[in-house]
């Protein structure tokens, strides 16, 4: 199978990622492209609701429940102290598409842009230390000129630009 063309948003906590990511899929799907996501959660997190069958399932020690409707379908692995999959081993999973967008996973070497407001956790800049990092989409001006800096609300643009770089083919 070919590799899927991969594109990450990085940010420290509350710096955009997810607002921005929710815009691009919204505009590379009315471009016409077939989009998945994979997000990194660095806390427990849980999608099942306590009492529901499936969760019960899991609780009962599945390793892995499926959930099916006519609508969609869930696959939830528990770990069970295995380590965490790896960023490939999530990759491999995926169903074919056009692009994956990657949010989070800020260390991983994939091309990525990096997501800053003014309101984010922490304001320390990443992409001098990152070289995967191939622009900067902020909500206020940003004085490193060695990379391309966008509106972090320029979705079009910045939709452009990733394009551009994983090398989207035309639709």
């Amino acid at each position: 199978m070919n590799k899927p063309k991969v594109f990450g948003i990085a940010g420290w906590k509350n710096s955009g990622k997810t607002g921005l990511a929710v815009r691009l899929v919204e505009e590379f799907t009315r471009r016409g492209y077939s989009i998945s996501t994979i997000k990194h959660a660095h806390h427990d997190f849980d999608i099942d609701k306590v009492g529901a069958d499936s969760y019960r399932h899991r609780q009962a020690g599945a390793h892995e429940v499926t959930i099916v409707s006519g609508t969609r379908y869930a696959i939830m692995h528990e770990l069970r102290g295995a380590p965490e999959p790896t960023f490939e081993e999530i990759l491999s999973r995926l169903a074919p598409c056009d692009l994956v967008l990657i949010e989070g996973y800020k260390r991983e070497q994939i091309p990525k842009i990096e997501a800053r407001r003014l309101e984010a956790a922490n304001r320390e800049p990443l992409a001098p230390t990152d070289p995967f990092i191939s622009a900067i989409a902020a909500d206020h001006p940003v004085a490193e000129a060695f990379l391309p800096v966008f509106d972090i609300n320029d979705t079009s643009a910045i939709a452009d630009f990733i394009a551009a770089i994983v090398e989207l083919a035309a639709k």
